[in-house]
């Protein structure tokens, strides 16, 4: 049979006990039935899972604050002093808000925090209250044990994630800057978790980058007028068009480092020959070979438009002087000259589009010693897994600290079984996380936040 995560750790000399297994199943059942559901617009309370995190923290000697833009929209920050007071600071940040989540259409209510069948059940068990339970559990061990960190560690739990972050990292960045003092790298969600690349190949991406956001909003403009009478100005007409020629554009291939980097490791573990600055290089073409591994770089090779919502007319027969059209667009690092241009030609001459929200693309280098640290330490605890950087598809807080010069990296580790869908359960029906998965988390964590230099 093969080895837990827990015997692999016993034989490791592994330096987190009992207490922090518990508390990190305890904590994300807990927070999970704080309902932090962010509706957008404003629509969010995260203040009960603040104020939680806070009394968790103060129990471990920290001075946690609590801050907020908007009354209710919460967040928390606190700093662990490091033992070496030469050394950068780290930043480590988790969201407290999670998205909308239906009870009819799950298994377990979505608030219940349930354990069952070795399972935390509910929305943020995977987006992102668990990171936020990995952390609580890590620094309260160290409390217990007398343990610090290397490194300064500003730990920061956020508001607003889920929608624009004005009221979360946002407003941090923006309005208490001093907060990060110090911090040159920071750490967060969607990275570090197991991918089975099939053939028992366990590979965990490590994060590196991210895709910008180009939230856009279309509006057409024509001549209202009878729903029975030819109009060649008609509003709807003139935005279809413009949405049919966005959802269909192909859009051009645009390697960044980050991903150049993905595509190389990853052929080499699946034993494929990548010359990637071959004249005939059809990234397409490698990804077709890559089976599985090929769905964490396929969304990143490009910049990328999905229309997503209309709105036009209030009658059927009545031609509406106006049409208005939503569209979600990511940006590869480089790519925003282009993203406007090709949204000025697809658009078209009546159609305008502006930004209803948009935020960097994010590159970090996959060469320095926090990156090789968390390598390191999810081979301490998983011998056979493979680490390869990956570009994210979306965006994180990290956007938002981006702009105090904090470099970031997606790292919230999981051992996960092979069958765990875990990118299907963001923002999906039934999300959940293994206890073990978690006990690893914790495990990897406390590994890397002590072992990291900077």
């Amino acid at each position: 049979m093969a080895d837990s995560a827990d015997d692999m750790a016993d034989r490791a000399g592994d330096a987190v006990d009992g207490q922090a297994l518990d508390e990190v199943v305890r904590f994300t059942s807990d927070l999970i039935r704080i309902d932090t559901t962010n509706r957008g617009g404003g629509d969010c309370r995260e203040r009960p899972a603040a104020e939680y995190v806070a009394e968790r923290l103060a129990e471990a000697g920290l001075e946690p604050v609590l801050l907020e833009r908007t009354p209710g929209r919460t967040n928390v920050v606190a700093r662990v002093e490091g033992t070496d007071p030469d050394a950068a600071a780290l930043l480590v940040h988790g969201h407290l808000d999670v998205v909308p989540a239906e009870p009819a259409d799950w298994t377990r209510h979505p608030f219940s925090g349930e354990v069952a069948d070795g399972v935390v059940w509910g929305r943020g068990a995977v987006d992102m209250k668990n990171m936020d339970a990995m952390v609580l559990a890590a620094v309260r061990q160290w409390a217990r044990s007398g343990v610090r960190p290397r490194r300064d560690l500003v730990l920061a739990f956020t508001a607003d994630e889920e929608a624009s972050a004005i009221d979360g990292a946002g407003f941090l960045a923006d309005h208490h800057p001093g907060l990060f003092e110090g911090c040159t790298e920071g750490i967060s969600e969607s990275g570090a978790f197991t991918f089975h690349a099939g053939g028992g190949m366990r590979v965990y991406p490590v994060a590196a980058g991210e895709r910008g956001t180009a939230w856009l909003k279309l509006t057409a403009e024509g001549r209202a007028g009878h729903g029975s009478k030819v109009n060649r100005a008609n509003a709807v007409s003139r935005l279809a068009a413009a949405v049919a020629r966005i959802g269909e554009h192909r859009w051009p291939v645009r390697l960044t480092d980050t991903v150049r980097a993905a595509l190389t490791e990853l052929a080499a573990l699946h034993g494929i020959e990548a010359r990637l600055d071959a004249p005939d290089f059809d990234v397409d073409t490698l990804l077709s070979k890559l089976g599985p591994s090929a769905a964490l770089v396929e969304p990143t090779v490009r910049n990328s438009a999905n229309p997503t919502m209309l709105e036009a007319g209030y009658k059927v027969n009545v031609i509406p002087g106006n049409a208005v059209a939503h569209v979600d667009g990511r940006v590869v690092p480089g790519g925003e000259a282009e993203f406007r241009t090709t949204m000025d030609r697809l658009t078209g001459p009546d159609v305008t589009w502006a930004y209803d929200h948009g935020e960097v693309a994010l590159q970090a280098p996959v060469d320095s010693p926090a990156y090789a640290a968390m390598k390191a330490a999810l081979q301490h605890f998983d011998p056979g897994g493979h680490v390869v950087p990956y570009c994210m598809s979306g965006g994180t807080d990290a956007k938002q600290f981006s702009r105090l010069g904090i470099t970031g990296y997606g790292f919230s580790p999981l051992k996960l079984p092979e069958g765990f869908d875990y990118q299907a359960l963001f923002h999906g029906v039934d999300e959940c996380v293994p206890v073990e998965a978690l006990h690893f988390g914790v495990r990897v964590l406390d590994h890397f936040l002590r072992s990291v230099e900077g």
